[in-house]
């Protein structure tokens, strides 16, 4: 008989520096109680402080931490989560003070990445990150880590393993990086035949929880993990889609993107996101109802510069329209299209604006084809997008007229 686990109780603490302005830090702070109800915990109290920068030793100031201290023990909390990211040793200092578990945001990303974990690929490279990130924070700790048994920011390796040395850590790293190199090799052969095949390979990329796997169920009449949480969807995932009677075109999604992606994750899932680099077009997906869209946006397109994917082909899809008032919402990212993934209507619109984007990026072509030759014909409405088929009445045979992909890569 399973015994039912209590959720965390938490305390957020965010420091607004000079960096961070008002709705930013606003937002971020709104952004952590998301994180911690998708990892599980239950909210109990809120600290913030408004400094120039963190505190070297403590993030708070000491008048703010003491106060931090009483709070954690009147609200009988067993965690607390700082906005800010910390250094091993601050992040030990802090837990000497509050004698409870202290992590950050990064750390509780990396608790959700291990959550949302499915396949191989993405358990190793959440358990490499975790082990990265983790490396410097056991140096000193002794017997203290019996405190990573459970809870949040503790997913992933597990206590025995935390426990043993140094050098076994870094072997194990080791491995994990070996088997990484060799699922990548796998990977990138796969890309490869998908490149110089026929189809028109599409990449989805948007902030998290912008609506992308609601998307692509739409578009491709499959069933994906459809949730409203933040990182529902972390191993890429690619299924077919057919417009117009073809079905040359692959949809693949990716894990979503978040305002100050820790570096230790973008490295982590570095692979995950170079599935789509080689894509014909990319289908960024923004949630046109969102109070922080702007924001949202610059976040995306500023890691697409930094992964150098803003020069591949995009096609902006302003999502959830049915949660806001269209007269007066003004696109600031172009080509766009304002639609809802759960319309049936607007999915059509956007299959044909994805048909008319390919047929951009595509090479038009007009070939005869004698009547006998029925097996090329076949061949050309299996392996190109054939747009008409009339028969020469004076020639006696078939013009076909239709697109074709172009090896560009």
């Amino acid at each position: 008989m399973e015994t039912e686990v209590s959720p965390d109780r938490v305390i957020l603490v965010g420091v607004q520096t000079d960096e961070l302005g008002e709705d930013k830090f606003n937002y971020l702070m709104e952004e952590m109680v998301r994180l911690t109800e998708t990892a599980g915990g239950e909210i109990v109290g809120e600290v913030t402080q408004k400094l120039p920068r963190p505190n070297n030793k403590t993030v708070i100031g000491k008048g703010k931490l003491e106060a931090l201290a009483a709070q954690v023990e009147l609200e009988e909390a067993n965690l607390v989560i700082f906005l800010n990211s910390m250094s091993p040793n601050v992040n030990r200092t802090i837990e000497e003070e509050l004698g409870v578990r202290v992590i950050d945001r990064v750390q509780l990303i990396l608790d959700i990445f291990a959550m949302r974990a499915k396949s191989s690929a993405g358990k190793l490279q959440v358990e490499l990150a975790q082990y990265e990130y983790l490396l410097p924070r056991i140096t000193g700790q002794g017997t203290s880590l019996s405190r990573l048994g459970g809870g949040i920011g503790t997913r992933g390796p597990g206590e025995t393993k935390l426990e043993t040395d140094r050098r076994h850590i870094r072997s194990r790293i080791g491995r994990i990086k070996k088997e990484l190199k060799q699922l990548e090799a796998h990977r990138e052969r796969t890309r490869e035949r998908r490149q110089s095949g026929r189809d028109f390979n599409i990449g989805f990329v948007g902030y998290t929880n912008a609506g992308k796997s609601t998307l692509l169920e739409g578009l491709t009449d499959s069933k994906t993990y459809v949730q409203d949480q933040l990182f529902a969807t972390l191993d890429p995932l690619t299924r077919k889609m057919t417009i117009r009677g073809h079905n040359t075109f692959t949809l693949t999604d990716t894990v979503g993107f978040i305002e100050e992606l820790p570096t230790e994750l973008i490295y982590a899932f570095k692979s995950t996101l170079e599935e789509i680099r080689d894509v014909d077009l990319l289908v960024h997906v923004v949630d046109a109802s969102h109070p922080a869209r702007d924001m949202h946006e610059d976040t995306v397109m500023n890691l697409l510069r930094e992964l150098k994917m803003d020069k591949i082909p995009m096609l902006v899809v302003y999502n959830k329209k049915d949660c806001l008032n269209k007269d007066l919402f003004t696109p600031t990212l172009h080509p766009s299209i304002l639609i809802s993934a759960c319309s049936n209507s607007d999915i059509h619109r956007l299959k044909e604006l994805i048909w008319q984007s390919c047929i951009e990026l595509a090479e038009s072509y007009t070939v005869s084809v004698q009547p006998e030759e029925s097996d090329l014909l076949a061949l050309y409405h299996q392996k190109t997008l054939v747009e008409s088929l009339e028969f020469d009445e004076v020639k006696e045979c078939y013009i076909v007229k239709g697109y074709r992909r172009t090896n560009h890569k």
